[in-house]
Parts: structure tokens; sequence; C-alpha cells
């Protein structure tokens, strides 16, 4: 099961490595970039909920199966991208299924992997899966970097003999499927579908549209009704696409939200990490990869410190440990960014790093042991979704912040080399859409005044978009500092008597009644 998804956690970072060689050939619009990367996370949110629905009612071993073909037959269509004014279309939509595919496949080959261990043991199985796949996360840049180097395409065709590899094993493991013999909601996934797409759009389009702009507040507003509107409906089905009493307890309230404030900065972190070192740092895309690394180096090592707590103490100690760690570390990081040195900066991501490492695993599986009267892959599609929904909320606002930041900062840095206003801030705009939807390391040409004042401006324009990125990172540190907050409010406690065997549960199968947590209400 980790082979299986190891496409969809390197799939989150790899894009970001080649960015710059994709825009180059394709030529994409401002914000077509970020959609690129963003198209892939909103999907996954989206359709997470349904994949562990689909685990319940199909099997595990059959919705792993399917999830891992969607998966590859999409990488295959990214990487044929044809050029032209469709390009950006097509490479947005299989992005897409790209992410519909690891939204089928990650909580199914979770359940499998959950019901494996029994609940004393978990802790540390999990601890282990989510660190190797953070760490297969870390090597989405590396092979990106490398990749790239021959081409762009290849990494999306990489992920072909990873899934023959994949479906191979998983025919090898003999899986076995139980079912449940009910009803899909449908209704409740094309609700939850929409708002989170919606939602994600009004923050997206932000900077573009302006934030005084009608079509933004009305995408914001009316994505958060259909998920509003989704809650109600899911609580009027008989089987709901999400079992909302889960929300009952309060542990597994408190992990959840704990898990969205801690994603608001993991994933995009990625994006935004790499830009930077890539425009600021006039890295390569192998430079880039190693600078990321430095965070995964304190990302795994604390992953196994954080799954032995949760073993032996529960997790309300690592999730505190962890936020902690997380918002010190982001802020000292942020701190650091206009000091344009690469290796300078890495104790503070590895500090950071290890604060995402030390509540990652803890809080997820905490969430799982917690769960009243729901199957894994239910659960698992509820974690999930919370996860992959902050990572498209913020890599959204973010971008959104980076790009005003950096607009403003630019147009100060050329109105004080005598370029009037209202030509400096076309000229600010153009170089924030360049190095906000990715890096742009090539000399502006012609003879006007801005393209002379902007040759000769590069340096400061490049600490001008270090100096942005501070705001982002300041931004991270005070995510996680709400989620040390949320942490506190965790009851604490371990849940160690033993779970139902099973990840999706038979036909009509329904959870022992003797199992309780010390959050359980009843």
């Amino acid at each position: 099961m980790l082979f299986a998804v190891a496409m969809t956690f390197i799939d989150q970072t790899i894009v970001s490595i080649a960015a710059p060689d994709i825009d180059r050939e394709l030529g994409l619009s401002t914000s077509g970039m970020q959609w690129v990367v963003n198209a892939y996370l909103l999907s996954l949110a989206a359709f997470f909920a349904l994949g562990g629905r689909l685990t319940d009612i199909l099997g595990a071993r059959r919705v792993v199966v399917a999830g891992t073909i969607v998966f590859v037959v999409s990488s295959v269509l990214c990487g044929c991208v044809p050029r032209g004014d469709f390009a950006q279309t097509w490479l947005i939509v299989f992005r897409a299924t790209q992410g519909l595919g690891a939204a089928l496949l990650f909580p199914a080959a979770l359940a499998v992997v959950v019901a494996v261990f029994p609940v004393e043991r978990r802790g540390r199985a999990l601890a282990l899966f989510f660190g190797l796949s953070g760490a297969l996360t870390a090597v989405g840049p590396l092979l990106g970097g490398w990749l790239t180097a021959w081409t762009w395409r290849a990494i999306f065709w990489v992920n072909v003999p990873v899934a023959i590899v994949a479906l191979v094993l998983t025919a090898t493991a003999h899986i076995t499927d139980r079912r449940r013999d009910e009803r899909l909601d449908v209704g409740g996934a094309v609700l939850i579908a929409l708002g989170m797409g919606l939602s994600v759009l009004g923050f997206q389009q932000a900077y573009f549209w302006g934030w005084d702009n009608v079509a933004t507040w009305a995408c914001i507003a009316g994505g958060l009704a259909l998920l509003a509107l989704f809650v109600r409906y899911e609580r009027g089905q008989r089987h709901p696409l999400i079992n909302l009493t889960v929300f009952r307890d309060r542990a597994f309230t408190v992990d959840s939200v704990v898990l969205f404030f801690a994603m608001l900065a993991f994933v995009p972190l990625f994006f935004f990490a790499s830009v930077y070192a890539q425009v600021s740092l006039s890295a390569s895309p192998n430079q880039a990869a190693l600078f990321l690394l430095y965070f995964f180096a304190g990302f795994a090592v604390a992953s196994q410190w954080g799954g032995r707590i949760l073993d032996k103490r529960g997790a309300r100690p690592a999730l505190k440990i962890g936020t902690v760690l997380g918002a010190v570390g982001f802020a000292l990081w942020a701190g650091e960014l206009t000091n344009l040195s690469m290796h300078d900066q890495w104790p503070y991501a590895a500090l950071s790093g290890a604060g995402i490492g030390f509540l990652l695993a803890p809080a997820s599986t905490d969430a799982v042991n917690r769960s009243i009267g729901a199957s894994y892959g239910e659960v698992t599609g509820i974690t999930q979704t919370v996860r992959n929904y902050a990572a498209s909320v913020g890599l959204a606002v973010f971008g959104t912040m980076l790009a005003h930041a950096t607009t403003d900062k630019v147009v100060d840095t050329l109105t004080s080399h005598g370029v009037p206003d209202e030509e400096a801030r076309g000229v600010a705009r153009s170089v924030t859409e360049a190095v906000t939807g990715h890096s742009d390391d090539r000399v502006p040409e012609g003879g006007g005044r801005a393209a002379e004042s902007m040759r000769e401006t590069m340096s400061a324009i490049r600490m001008d978009f270090a100096e942005a990125n501070q705001w982002v990172f300041y931004g991270m540190a005070i995510a996680l500092g709400i989620a040390f907050l949320v942490s506190l409010r965790h009851p604490g406690g371990k849940v160690t008597e033993s779970a139902p065997e099973s990840a999706s549960g038979g036909p009509g199968e329904q959870p022992p009644a003797d199992r309780k947590s010390p959050a359980d209400p009843r």
C-alpha cells in the first residue's frame, strides 16, 4: 500500500520544481501555473470523501486498483499535453483527474494498513507509513529536478513503472474485500465537490479580480454556502457520504481542526519555498530540491517520535509539541528569508519540518482510532478531505498575499529609480505574475526606462520577492499557532481497546458495542 500511494505524494511536489520549464514551453496564463498545482490538490480534497465511501461499498482492493489506473492514465496524458492554446486547459483537466485517482487510491490503501495493525501498535505503524510517505514527498523535488534536465514531461511519465509495480504488489498481497451493501450518496459527492471548488476559486482569483470585486466574494460565499448545505443534506441521508456523528467525539474534532491549520502550511510550503529558492536565491531546480530536503530531514525524524508518543501517552502531547515547534520554526525561517543564503536557513527549515512531523501521524491516527460507529475508509476520507481542502485554501490565500506584497515592493523599487508610478505598477504586475506563478530568471529586454530600471534593479527585486515571502511564512507560523491553541482542547488519553479487523466492514457489519475511547460520549 505504501508503494501504491508513492505516486500521489511525489506528485504533490514534483510539479513545482518543473514549473519554469512547463511555462516556458507551453506559455501558460498568469495564474495558469498555480492552477496546475492547485487542480491536483483541489481534486484530492473534493473526492477524498468519495474515495473513502467507495472503499466501504466496493472493497479496498477494487478501489486501490481503480485509483491506480485512473492516476497513471491521467499522468500519461499530462505528459502528452500538446502545445498551443489548448495546452493550459488540457494540463489542468488531467491534473484534476490525477487528483481523482489519488483520492480513490489513498483512503483505500490507508484503510488496509489501519486494519492490519491492532490499535495498540497502530501509532508506530502509521508513523512509519506517514514518515516514509513524507519522505516520498521529499523525493518529488529531487526527482523533478533530475527529470526536468531531460524533459519536464518525464515528471508525469515516471508514474508508469511505479503504477505497474504497485498493481503487481496489490495482486500478490491477497487483500480481502469486505463490502457494505449500501447506496452511494451521489448528491453529497456533488455538493462537496462544488462547494470546495467554488470557495477555492474565489481565494485563488482574489488577486486578479480584487478583494472588493463581487465575483470574488460570490465564489467564496457561494462555496461555503454549498458546504453548509452539504452538512444539512448529509444529516437526512440513511447512507451519507460522510457520517457526521464522528464529530460528536471532541478528540476527533480537535484532531481534524489541528490537521486543517497544519495543512495550510505543509503542502503550500513546497510551492512557495521552491519558487523562492529559484527566484530570490537564483537556485537551479536541483538546488531548490536540496533546499526542501532540510525541511524533510526534520520531518522524517520527528514523525517517528510522534508515533511513539501517541502509543505511550496519546495524541495530545504530540500535537502540542508539533504545533509549537512548527510555529516557532516558520516564524524564525520567515525572519531569515532576506538573508539570501540557502545554507544559513537549514536549522529553521528543519525545525519547521519537525513540527509538522510530530503532529501529522498522531493527529491522523488518533482521529481514526476514535471514530464512533464509522468505518476506517469513511473516517480516513474525512480526515484526508480536511487536509487537502486546507492545502488548496492555503495555496490560494498565501498565493494572493504573495502577489500583493510582491507588487507593492516592486512598485516602490521602480519608482525610487525614476519610473513613473503608473508605468511602474504595470511592470510590477507583470513581474508578480511571472514570479508567483513560476520562477523566471530571464533578463528584461528593451530600451525603455522601465526595462533599463528592471535590468539595474534585478538584485533588488529578488530581495523584494524574499521580503514578500516573509508574509507567507509568517502566515504559516500563525496557522500553526492557532493549531496549538486548538490542541489544548484535546481531551487526551489513549485508545487501547481492540478495533474492528476490517477496513471496510462486511455487509451489515457493525463495530463492537464495547469499543470505547476515553473521549467516547457513550
